[in-house]
């Protein structure tokens, strides 16, 4: 724990180091020492829109958010230490993967965000796997733009330029149209070095539907960048943005612009080769970085890398934790009727501590967490769904176990697909995110669910913006060390961790639960036809 005198030299003399990020619910900021320990934090909660068919977030409440959160955090760095924020050394920017944000000449918005949640690029991801030998998930970017280009949206003649949410801010903090090569690779397919499959990008140059553009793939992509290198310079402008105060000074160095992907694979040490985690939240994302190459193209299996350019599998679920959240605030309106007002901190421990009762397979409950479409079931839009049988037994316990089952549902079963027919399984995964904040529970409900050791760091709390403050400081750090030695030697040295491994009677159970999911998946699909 660092001492007030030492944290206001720290700020004072420019040392510090700030990590933002745009996740899905919320929009966090860390300032941190040069040694990575938290000064201090902000956030702001905001929500996605469905609007005209498509998920979104208008880029005014990107900036207000961001605002929002370094307001609160410039005002606890003011309590707490009793000095303005004015110069910082180093920040970094991370953001929900892939998407589709389009810009013109003019540097203009040309449609609405299109995020990772939209699953309307079906016939542009498949030709394009195809084409290119490889998956390419409906979330990418890639898949968005060709799925326009299909549909001869008027909008596509007039690109210039498109990036994820992370090089957009980053691009209006800097003026560099960059991205972290994390990322990236969630953008279109990178080769081994790290770079925009060239050869993949003339193929998509020479569809017929292409040709007819004035612009050529490459020239619309982000230069992308490698953790640790250089990546801009905040401007008087990007100052601005981030402060509208005034107060903060430009000049920052920026690392390059991550996905959440990628400071999760950070804030969890899992860079190294044979390593993974897993994210969870509004969506859930599991990373095991390769070794080897995987056998087939897998349609369940993204490849990814880490923000040093390592190959990675990744496992990406749109749905995980919105379903239970939804009923929690339901238990939470119910015990206000009788007079209750407890926290969310409460309700969710009481809910989560009460499966400790339940039968392991859920009493035959089945859930469908899914708030919008999912890839590896193929449902394509959103119909949260709670079934159960005469013969099931239906109390609480059960109920919300199945709600926890629910939640890692499609990522067991993709994650399944990379351990049976890849043969590519890490000795443990690390795990972070909300639903971990209830100790145990769902800790080993997830060892359960993918028959692996699941490990918790003490830091886990801290997460994605922390991650990215991370590869700022290392972008800043001018050392000799690979991301990975540097994460070892400078960073998690001392980092404690608590490990769960797999319960026989809890796998079983899972096992059951996850055979009526399955068959069930029909009723879940033929749900599409409510409106």
């Amino acid at each position: 724990m660092i001492d007030i005198p030492a944290a206001r030299a720290i700020i004072q003399n420019n040392e510090s180091v700030l990590g933002i990020e745009l996740g899905s619910t919320q929009i966090k900021a860390v300032l941190t020492t040069p040694d990575c320990q938290p000064l201090a934090t902000g956030s702001h909660v905001w929500e996605n829109q469905y609007l005209d068919d498509t998920w979104t977030y208008s880029l005014t409440d990107v900036w207000q958010g961001i605002q929002s959160a370094y307001q609160e955090l410039v005002a606890e760095v003011q309590t707490k230490y009793h000095v303005p924020l004015q110069q910082i050394k180093a920040i970094g920017v991370s953001a929900m993967m892939h998407g589709y944000l389009a810009f013109d000449h003019q540097n203009q918005q040309l449609v609405p965000f299109r995020t990772w949640r939209n699953n309307t690029t079906q016939e542009a991801a498949k030709e394009l796997t195809k084409l290119f030998g490889a998956n390419i998930p409906l979330r990418w970017s890639v898949a968005h733009l060709y799925q326009a280009i299909l549909q001869q949206e008027p909008h596509v003649e007039h690109l210039t330029f498109m990036t994820t949410l992370a090089g957009y801010v980053h691009w209006q903090l800097t003026g560099e149209k960059v991205l972290g090569v994390g990322d990236a690779s969630g953008m279109f397919p990178l080769n081994s070095a790290g770079e925009f499959d060239p050869q993949l990008l003339q193929r998509f140059a020479e569809l017929p539907a292409v040709k007819n553009y004035a612009w050529h793939i490459e020239d619309i992509l982000p230069r992308i960048l490698k953790a640790g290198q250089t990546a801009g310079y905040l401007t008087i402008h990007g100052a601005q943005l981030l402060d509208s105060s005034g107060t903060l000074q430009a000049g920052s160095l920026l690392a390059p612009p991550e996905g959440d992907a990628g400071t999760g694979m950070i804030s969890t040490n899992s860079v190294r080769v044979n390593t993974g985690n897993v994210s969870v939240g509004t969506s859930a994302f599991a990373m095991v970085v390769l070794n080897k190459q995987l056998k087939t193209a897998q349609p369940d299996i993204d490849l990814v890398a880490t923000p040093a350019g390592e190959p990675v599998a990744m496992v990406h679920i749109n749905n995980c934790s919105s379903d239970i959240n939804a009923w929690a605030q339901l238990f939470a309106e119910f015990a206000q009727r009788l007079g209750s007002n407890l926290s969310a901190d409460q309700i969710y421990e009481t809910l989560f501590l009460d499966t400790e009762f339940a039968q392991a397979d859920a009493g035959g409950l089945v859930n469908y967490s899914y708030l919008s479409g999912e890839n590896i079931t193929q449902v394509d839009s959103g119909r949260p769904l709670f079934v159960r049988t005469p013969t099931s037994k239906f109390n609480l316990p059960n109920f919300m176990l199945a709600q926890l089952y629910a939640a890692f549902a499609p990522l067991k079963l993709g994650m399944d697909i990379l351990f049976n027919e890849e043969k590519i399984k890490p000795q443990v995964l690390i795990a972070q995110g909300g639903l971990f904040k209830t100790p145990v529970v769902g800790q080993q409900i997830l060892a359960n669910a993918l028959n692996t050791p699941i490990s918790i760091m003490e830091n886990a709390s801290l997460g994605g913006p922390w991650g990215m403050a991370v590869l700022a400081q290392y972008a800043t750090s001018d050392t000799q060390l690979s991301l990975e030695q540097y994460l070892d030697q400078e960073i998690f040295g001392q980092v404690q961790t608590m490990t769960l491994s797999p319960e026989t009677a809890g796998v079983h159970g899972y096992e059951h639960f996850i055979k009526r999911y399955q068959q069930a998946l029909s009723v879940e699909r033929a749900a599409q036809i409510l409106n």
